[in-house]
């Protein structure tokens, strides 16, 4: 079983988003196999974007991503933001139920954990039973300060605890993905060297001057990261608009700021005189690494890594199974009857949302309808709910239904798209978020 995750990092410089990021995304290539997108921000503009409707997100990256990847049938799982760091993870909505346990994490490290500016951002789940965590992190600049990176590096691993989880640390996971604009600089090699290397494609006589791959040697906390080769022209730093490095009074001297690792946790062999070579049965396969150089917003390009993740085995059984008609013609057949695992806990939150095919969240739903528990009911094992008139839309289209857990705080449950067709009365529905709320 194979999850293909798309790994984003760009320093996006305070940057208003470029018209069009589809190359970014690869959706160009139209094979649209990807299952998951992983996209970490650095120096995303702090200003309140006036033009944004939805108060759930107040920058115009998180707009722009759902825009583009929401017609794919990306839906955003989770976002995490400190200040200008910025982890937004989306995946095909028919995952959505098998991605479990999801927590966010921030660490400060600016001005010695005070300030937001520095530091990391994650996001951990168990995707099919597996636990994954991804790491965006924004280091200290400037050439001399490779060892306040690594320190820094060192205290936000230590500082993210998960709660209530068999992975309590980031290192816990099966996997992990650390991406960022790290801020590693090429050591030693002046200017003209530097450049000349890069004009002659001559990348590896810079790989062993990078900071980075020079502290892989003698940094513990680095042990087990893996790093595909740099075969692309360092993203840092260019004169904004263009493809020049630095022409200005600070002469910055290129650099690979902007990387993307993983790492696998390694679980020591049963038997030691077989060697199966199984670390914790995640295989993880890195298909392409590569800057992007067309987009000239930032002084920093952005850059992205594509992987497959092979699972040994797949959690696949949903804690809610909804059954629904292939069409809904009439407010009598707006009904829906569901299912839930032995090891479900329901509360009565719960809630079943209608979402048009091409949603972006799990609020963004058309109408809504309590996944109410009735005392008769706690030895059923299928319950039955109708949408009132007043949930449904007027028009017709393409639809699915979600079971929102409140426990769990995420869909657990989807069906297949469904249609339904168009209705004469009522109007659309234009409540955002069902009432009450419960604390959260």
């Amino acid at each position: 079983f194979c999850n293909r995750v798309h790994i984003i990092t760009w320093n996006v410089g305070s940057a208003t988003p470029p018209d069009d990021i589809t190359s970014l995304l690869g959706l160009n290539v139209g094979d649209g196999n990807t299952d998951m997108y992983i996209i970490g921000l650095q120096e995303v503009n702090s200003m309140i974007n006036k033009r944004l409707k939805d108060v759930l997100f107040t920058d115009q990256w998180s707009e722009v991503c759902m825009e583009r990847l929401s017609p794919f049938g990306y839906v955003l799982v989770t976002s995490q933001r400190m200040q200008g760091l910025l982890l937004l993870i989306f995946a095909k909505y028919f995952h959505l139920p098998f991605l479990r346990g999801v927590q966010t994490e921030t660490t400060r490290t600016g001005l010695g954990g005070y300030w937001g500016n520095k530091g990391g951002v994650s996001a951990r789940m168990s995707v099919f039973g597996h636990t994954i965590c991804f790491l965006n992190c924004h280091l200290p600049a400037h050439m001399e300060n490779s060892e306040q990176r690594m320190e820094d590096f060192e205290s936000i691993l230590q500082q993210q605890q998960f709660e209530g989880q068999a992975a309590s640390g980031v290192l816990d996971h099966d996997v992990v993905f650390w991406f960022g604009d790290l801020n590693f600089r090429i050591e030693d090699l002046d200017m003209q060297v530097v450049k000349s290397a890069i004009n002659s494609n001559k990348y590896s006589l810079l790989w062993e001057k990078d900071q980075l791959n020079m502290a892989k040697d003698s940094e513990t906390v680095l042990e087990g990261f893996q790093e595909g080769p740099l075969k692309f022209p360092p993203t840092y730093k260019f004169d904004v608009g263009t493809d020049t490095y630095d022409t200005s009074g600070k002469k910055r001297k290129p650099a690979w700021t902007d990387r993307i690792l993983w790492r696998l946790r390694a679980t020591a062999p049963a038997n030691p005189a077989v060697n199966s070579g199984l670390t914790s049965g995640t295989k993880v396969t890195q298909h392409c690494y590569r800057s992007h150089a067309e987009f000239t917003v930032s002084d920093h390009k952005p850059v992205s890594s594509i992987f497959t993740l092979q699972f040994p085995y797949k959690v696949d059984v949903p804690l809610v199974t909804l059954f629904v008609e292939d069409e809904w013609n009439s407010v009598a057949d707006a009904t829906t009857k569901f299912r839930t695992a032995a090891n479900f806990a329901r509360s009565s939150w719960d809630w079943i949302g209608l979402y048009k095919v091409g949603f972006k969240h799990h609020k963004d739903y058309v109408g809504y309808v309590w996944a109410k528990q009735e005392e008769a009911d706690f030895h059923r094992q299928e319950h039955q709910v109708t949408f009132p008139e007043e949930e449904l839309p007027k028009g017709s289209g393409d639809f699915i239904l979600g079971y929102y857990s409140n426990n769990m705080s995420t869909l657990v449950g989807v069906t297949e798209p469904f249609q339904l067709g168009g209705r004469q009365h009522g109007g659309p529905h234009e409540d955002q978020v069902p009432q009450p709320q419960p604390p959260q």
